[in-house]
């Protein structure tokens, strides 16, 4: 599932060489929310970058608003007879927020709810509405010759 969200940069870390084939970076975005009733909230968000994609982050400056395409994935290991858990949010887009604008798409006000929104991964498809009438039943009789 991939999700979006926009706040304004403020952290980036170094990249990390994990092992040999992996690398990973980590950066940290502020969003800020506000409800219907005029209260903010403010969220902060940790996304990580992977391998290639590390560099992704060097062309955007700390305060600058950021739009973060992502994924969630969760990791599940054993370690002295406890299982722990793991979340990363999987940064694999990262653009600048006025890009939005300049395209002529304005995003909606949201109110506070998580802050995240499903990505638009390809035009929706509505199929055909059926006319609306009387439905078929097999046990009365209609019109047709056979």
């Amino acid at each position: 599932m991939a999700l979006e969200v926009t706040g304004k940069l403020i952290v980036k870390q170094p990249t990390q060489q994990i092992k040999e084939n992996f690398s990973k970076r980590e950066f940290v975005i502020e969003i800020s929310q506000q409800t219907n009733t005029g209260m903010t909230f403010t969220n902060f968000a940790s996304f990580q970058l992977v391998n290639n994609a590390c560099a992704m982050i060097d062309q955007f400056q700390l305060g600058q608003d950021v739009k973060v395409s992502f994924d969630i994935r969760g990791n599940k290991w054993e370690k002295d007879g406890q299982v722990r858990y793991i979340t990363n949010l999987n940064a694999w887009r990262v653009e600048p927020a006025m890009q939005q604008q300049q395209q002529g798409y304005q995003q909606p006000q949201q109110q506070y709810g998580g802050g995240m929104q499903q990505a638009p991964s390809q035009p929706s498809y509505t199929p055909p509405q059926q006319p609306q009438g009387p439905s078929f039943d097999p046990g009365v009789g209609d019109d047709l010759p056979f």
